[in-house]
Order: C-alpha cells, then structure tokens, then sequence
C-alpha cells in the first residue's frame, strides 16, 4: 500500500517512468526511520552524473568529502565501532583577528611565543586523541599539521563540514558539537590514596557501527552506517542535468510526505 501511494504520487512528475524503482527507495528510506518519523533525518546529495537509476539509498548519514590538505591521503579510510568527535574548532595556525603589539627584547622571548602557539595546537590534537576518538569532524578548517599529526595516529579528520551535515551525524551518532577540547580530556582525581584516571562527559562523544570513504561520481563521499542514537538514511541521486536532478528532489520529497503521512494516519476514506 505504501509502495502504491508513493507510486500515486511520482505518476505526474517527470521521473513517472522510473516511479517503481523510486517509490520502493522512498517507502525503504521512510521505513529506515523511528517511531518519530522526523523528516529531518533523511538527507538529499545530489551528484551530477551518471544514470538515474544508479540513486541509492544509503542506511545512514552520507556527505561529500569536504576539502583536505596534504597527508588526508595516509589516513584511512575505513573503520567499525569506533567513536566521533564533532568540533566546531580551528586546528591550524591563525594569525590574530585583532591588532596586537608585543614588545621583545630578545630573540628568546620572540622563539618562546612562537613555541608558545605551537604548543596550544598541539595540546588540542593530543586531547582529542587522549578521548579515544578515530574521527574527527570540525565544522572549521583543520590545517596540515594537523591533518598529518592525525594520520600519524591513524585517526580521521575532515574539516569545513556544513552545518547540516554536522548536526545529522550528531542526531545519528551522539554525542555533541564541542567549543573546546577540555572537555574530551582525561580527569586525575584521588579516591582513598589510590590514583583513578577517568574520562569525563564521555557523552560528547558520538559513536557509529561502519565508516568508510567512497568514489560517488566524481566526487568522493563519506558513509557513517550503523549509527548508535538515531535512524537515518540519506538518498543519493544521479542524473545528466542538475536542472532534472532538482526536479527530481523535489519529486521525491513529496513522495516522502505521503508516504510518513500514510504510516502516521492509516485511516482511508473512499471516494474520487
């Protein structure tokens, strides 16, 4: 029956002959979610390229590999039951927003403030490290030392995320979008003269089943399935011109709203 509502739907759109193939993606992709059924966890990305009927469903979060500095290329590409850490945090060098002045009297007072900023970045990667996570995403730019110090450890990272994509792989896997990494850092603390180390706010760390990277197109993806808190999934359409590839979102977004609609009320009132 959902199948057939969606199929409704799609008969007047300009995807109608392929309505059999997409109806069966939208009632799996609609099914893919909880009890909620919140629209907000099914993703669009749309690839230009390629056939129509080479769309997918993805069960979970996926988005296009943001931009990456040199030494992305060693880290890899593929992990199972590891944790997520989400950062909306600068991990390279900036010069300073605002007009300062420093007065030096030596060339050792100039090297200590030089060492002093390479030691604020490295006490950040070391803490997000200390946390236990393999996955680092930041909503802001993580420069090359950074990206290599992370592919030295075998860790991921990716910055320039978008907002949306963030906060969809936060609702799937966790955790929460941190402004500081003190909060990831492992906590001394004496309990009856014998030492503990503990991790604090274990919480803001979000936790997926399967990542992995993917050539989609000619563009290179990333797949977070399996996630831990939520359903969600995430439709990847294909298509020649961008103009039918919108057109074809748009079918498919009113397909889905049928479709939750249906489920959400199963209630028929006959007539034409």
């Amino acid at each position: 029956m959902l199948v057939k509502c969606a199929a409704t739907t799609l008969s007047s759109k300009l995807v109608s002959q392929e309505r059999a193939f997409f109806s069966e993606m939208v009632v799996d992709a609609v099914n893919q979610l909880d009890d909620r059924l919140s629209l907000s966890m099914i993703g669009i990305k749309k690839v230009n390229g390629g056939n129509l009927l080479e769309s997918r469903l993805v069960k979970g979060v996926a988005f296009q590999k943001a931009f990456s500095y040199a030494g992305f290329e060693m880290q890899p590409k593929h992990y199972e039951n590891v944790q997520v850490a989400l950062l909306n945090i600068e991990l390279e060098l900036k010069a300073e927003k605002d007009n300062a002045e420093m007065r030096l009297n030596t060339v050792e007072d100039f090297q200590a403030v030089v060492d002093a900023e390479w030691n604020i970045l490295y006490e950040k990667l070391q803490k997000i490290h200390d946390s236990g996570a393999k996955i680092v995403l930041s909503k802001l730019p993580i420069g090359d030392v950074a990206t290599q110090w992370f592919a030295d450890r075998d860790m991921f990272c990716a910055g320039r995320i978008p907002q949306d994509d963030l906060d969809r792989v936060m609702a799937a896997c966790g955790g929460s979008i941190l402004t500081t990494v003190s909060q990831v850092q492992f906590s001394e603390i004496f309990l009856i003269k014998k030492l503990i180390k503990i991790q604090i706010d274990a919480s803001v760390l979000g936790k997926v089943g399967k990542f992995y990277e993917q050539q989609v197109g000619s563009e290179r993806y990333n797949f977070f399935e399996n996630c831990a808190v939520a359903k969600t999934c995430t439709l990847l359409l294909r298509g020649g011109a961008e103009q039918f590839i919108a057109e074809t979102e748009r079918s498919l977004h009113d397909a889905i709203m049928i479709v939750r609609r249906a489920k959400k009320n199963d209630s028929i009132v006959a007539g034409g």
